[in-house]
């Protein structure tokens, strides 16, 4: 046991060489101060033992590191990370931390043992690795390990089973090949310059693959911005590719310029593929390109073509990104709908689209209706009498949408303002779109692989906008969260329009900023404007046209800005407060009132009041209806507090509760 310098700690430190010697120093698992990692020998102790410890690795770090896989900067030794959320992620082994970390100004960011030890992988220096035993993807398979499924090697991103590879108890994922590495080879790919290992620090895209990945190394020329992934450039590229989803082969053709691939109309270059017959050239990756696909940001199938005649299109913006897609070139379109795709965005995420083989297999989500049996048809074609899945009576068309102005669509709890069904025996009613809705749906904002089943008459919590609502829903059963109807619509892909705005409006779920309705900052997820600078969160959005108070017996209208001059009328006619004229609010033209949304809607604007649920038998062994008490507050029967608003109250017995107390 040595004595050493403090490394900046306010005692000295001993030096344990072994691992006997650690173990007998410690009184429990410890961590480096420095890296975080489990400590082991050699370290550094505090010999005051106040629990400090420090791989001698990680005391012996250097402040800047000149590393050769990326020449042009230094890294430099930080205590936190330079980000103001206090995290950052290793751009070698991607975890994430907030200890000790080399920075770049570039971007670039790596544990201290991640960046020592690619420093090593780069000098060709890895005695650390002479005692580490070796995999082979044989033995992994047979022992079924699961590394091809979720461990990824650090250097090529492939799964780490594939090949033969260091053990991952030395904490690094590194296949044998990735660990021997040439600096520096030329390649047919680039004959200006040779290629050099490195990190990807600029974010390009391979060249040959196209594909754009942040971690892990790659061989690249600088000065020409060139990189290619390791695996693109050791594998050799095949002269003739046949794939069973396109009918003629594929044949190689080597370019000294780029091209646009005729199958999802991005550049690439050196390598393309061609089919003389049908004259395309695509990238090789392109050849096998799914022919039909299951999109979960659309209810129907979604094709490949090549081409596509503009004509055949009313509006030629991806229904994703919003941008143009080009004609000329492949995209994926609804053979049903007036909807098309960029092929990059309809792939972007594995997630989000199944690829369907066979073309005459019906898809079960297209095929499942909530209308279960027809009853009567009218010479328009249109069905006037129907059994519904969510209701026990029959359902007839109305056609006189002002004899019902005061009620609401049970499936979607807005106001009855179009076409409907209604039921003859009982207060229930249901917009023509809310009936049509399929049993099950796939959506794009909800990440569990199964798709959502339509539900109702069941209490629930939104997941997208948090209101408490017993209408249609659409219920995970993976996760068990519901997504309200209003909120599936709002979310649902396409151009919208909306009364406060002359312009469509198009969802971008990763823009941030403010709510045009509500004033809001910092919002994730808007409808924007393409045309100019308007945005609405989807509550704004999604907010009923009209809508009722008990302050006053018009319906009340959404109002998207106050004209009257007069400052002193800016008040909510409901709360007393003042209000702000250039947020939205509801307005009674007849009365002259207006008011807050909030204020209108209430907190609970989205349960239907006279509703019955069937408890769990543990809470109760009779039907239960939502009421709202006003001027009764009876004590609830479960945590004997009064229930001064929504409360389930059986009409058999005097049994009452909480919403929120089952």
């Amino acid at each position: 046991m040595e004595e050493s310098n403090n490394y900046g700690h306010q005692h000295p430190l001993l030096l344990i060489l072994n691992q006997d010697q650690l173990i007998h120093n410690q009184s429990g698992v410890t961590d480096c101060s420095r890296c975080g990692e489990e400590v082991s020998a050699p370290c550094f102790f505090c010999a005051e033992h106040c629990g400090f410890y420090l791989h001698k690795v990680c005391a012996e770090a250097p402040l800047e590191l000149n590393h050769p896989f990326h020449p042009h900067h230094p890294l430099v030794l930080r205590q936190n990370s330079p980000y103001s959320n206090g995290m950052y992620a290793c751009d070698f082994c991607d975890k994430a931390d907030n200890k000790f970390v080399y920075h770049c100004s570039c971007g670039l960011d790596f544990h201290i043992k991640c960046a020592l030890f690619t420093f090593n992988v780069a000098e060709n220096n890895l005695k650390e690795l002479d005692h580490v035993a070796l995999q082979h993807p044989l033995i992994s398979t047979e022992n079924g390990d699961e590394l091809g499924d979720v461990s990824k090697c650090f250097g090529c991103w492939e799964p780490l089973a594939k090949y033969t590879h260091f053990s991952p108890d030395c904490r690094f994922n590194l296949h044998e090949k990735c660990a021997e590495l040439p600096f520096k080879l030329n390649h047919k790919c680039h004959h200006k310059h040779p290629l050099t290992l490195q990190f990807n620090s600029e974010r390009l895209s391979c060249k040959i693959c196209q594909v754009t990945r942040r971690r892990g190394f790659v061989y690249g020329c600088s000065p020409c911005k060139f990189v290619v992934h390791i695996e693109c450039v050791s594998e050799s590229l095949d002269l003739v590719v046949e794939d069973k989803r396109h009918e003629h082969p594929f044949t190689l053709l080597l370019r000294g310029s780029s091209f646009i691939c005729d199958a999802c109309g991005i550049e690439g270059s050196y390598a393309s593929y061609i089919c003389c017959t049908c004259n395309i050239m695509v990238h090789k990756k392109c050849t096998s390109l799914p022919r039909i696909i299951k999109s979960k940001w659309h209810d129907h199938r979604l094709f490949h073509k090549y081409f596509l005649r503009i004509e055949d299109f009313r509006v030629l913006d991806c229904i994703i990104c919003h941008d143009e897609v080009n004609t000329e070139h492949g995209s994926y379109y609804c053979s049903k709908c007036d909807v098309i795709f960029h092929v990059k965005c309809a792939m972007k995420d594995k997630d989000s689209y199944e690829i369907v083989e066979n073309e005459d297999e019906e898809s079960p989500n297209e095929s499942v209706s909530s209308i279960t049996k027809v009853l009567e048809w009218n010479d328009a074609g249109e069905a006037t009498v129907i059994e519904h899945s969510t209701h026990i009576h029959h359902l007839t068309l109305g056609d006189r949408v002002g004899e019902y102005v005061n009620k609401c669509c049970d499936g979607c709890m807005l106001p009855i303002s179009a076409s409907f069904y209604y039921c003859t025996q009982c207060d229930f009613f249901l917009h023509k779109v809310c009936v049509e809705l399929p049993k099950v749906k796939h959506v794009w904002h909800h990440l569990c692989r199964p798709p959502l089943v339509l539900t109702s008459n069941e209490l629930f919590q939104c997941v997208a906008c948090d209101y408490d609502s017993n209408a249609f829903a659409y219920k995970c059963e993976e996760c068990e969260n519901w997504t309200c109807l209003r909120c599936i619509i709002a979310l649902t892909p396409g151009a919208r329009t909306c009364l406060g705005h002359k312009h469509p409006l198009f969802l971008y779920p990763e823009y941030i900023g403010r709510c045009f309705a509500c004033g809001e900052d910092d919002i994730n997820g808007l409808f924007r404007c393409k045309d100019c600078d308007f945005s609405l969160d989807h509550k704004c959005f999604s907010l009923p046209i009209t809508s009722q108070h008990k302050n006053d017996k018009h319906l009340l209208s959404l109002v998207y800005g106050d004209d009257n001059s007069y400052s002193e009328s800016y008040f909510c006619d409901v709360c007393e407060e003042s209000r702000d004229p250039n947020l939205w609010f509801y307005h009674c033209a007849t009365c002259d009132t207006s008011a807050h949304v909030d204020c209108v809607l209430g907190g609970n604007p989205f349960i239907k009041l006279g509703s019955i649920l069937e408890p769990p038998e543990e809470v109760h062994e009779h039907l239960l209806t939502i009421v709202k008490k006003i001027y009764d507050y009876p004590n609830c029967s479960e945590c004997g507090k009064p229930c001064l608003d929504l409360a389930f109250e059986c009409t058999v017995c005097n049994f009452v509760i909480h919403t929120d107390c089952p």
